[in-house]
């Protein structure tokens, strides 16, 4: 329990932190209306999106932290190892990213592609280079870090000592949930949990968070190369 209150105070911390350096930097910038009229673009500016990750890492950080130093939880042993049979949790990635577009394919939706235009629709030449870079690999490493190498974890030691296996079930889909409401947009929700999941069981079954992070990393980046054909018009 201490471990879950300290991600949720994170998390918030999180929060805080990207509104408080997004706020300087409008006033660095001198950007009109200041951090209101930000909140309002569909497309801001590359460094509002750049300043909102930092923010949000800064908190992950704190949780992640705290549950080494006060949640009494201890690293996985070979959380970092990278092994050259993990070249197939990158097949994986492009699997789920696949599956989850099939999936969404029925529904028409129309804005599907809003979080990706909000992150790079004002990103050109170096900037949507730095931007990529932050979404594809690093926000992939700091999440996985947060939310399977302590939130699932946590809830995965608790959950399974009074269910057993269900306990773990119960982590998986719960973690999963938190992960997709995360990231604040309602029409992703199912996509984003349905990553979860995999990226819960990934962990589980291996004992390391480098195979989640590389199934993240090519999950995000076939997004990439989709919006990066999209600008090129092919």
């Amino acid at each position: 329990m201490a471990i879950f209150v300290g991600c949720l105070v994170g998390f918030l911390l999180g929060e805080i932190v990207a509104t408080m350096l997004i706020d300087v930097g409008a006033q660095l910038a001198h950007f009109p209306g200041g951090l209101s009229a930000l909140s309002k673009l569909t497309e801001p500016p590359w460094w509002s999106n750049a300043l909102g990750l930092i923010g949000l890492w800064v908190g992950f950080g704190v949780a992640i932290y705290f549950s080494r130093t006060q949640g009494n939880l201890p690293p996985l042993e070979h959380q970092w190892t990278l092994r050259p049979t993990d070249v197939l949790f990158a097949v994986l990635g492009v699997a789920c990213q696949i599956a989850i577009d099939v999936l969404y394919a029925p529904f028409h939706f129309k804005h599907l592609q809003k979080p990706v235009n909000h992150l790079f629709g004002s990103a050109h030449g170096a900037t949507f280079v730095l931007v990529a870079l932050m979404t594809t690999v690093g926000a992939p490493i700091v999440e996985e870090w947060f939310f399977r190498g302590v939130l699932f974890r946590a809830l995965d030691a608790g959950l399974s000592k009074s269910l057993a296996r269900a306990g773990t079930v119960a982590a998986v889909l719960l973690s999963a949930c938190l992960f997709a409401l995360a990231h604040g947009e309602p029409l992703q929700f199912a996509g984003l949990a349905l990553l979860g999941v995999v990226l819960a069981v990934v962990v589980k079954r291996t004992q390391r968070l480098t195979p989640s992070i590389i199934t993240h990393v090519s999950f995000n980046a076939v997004a990439m190369v989709s919006l990066i054909a999209q600008r090129s018009g092919h």
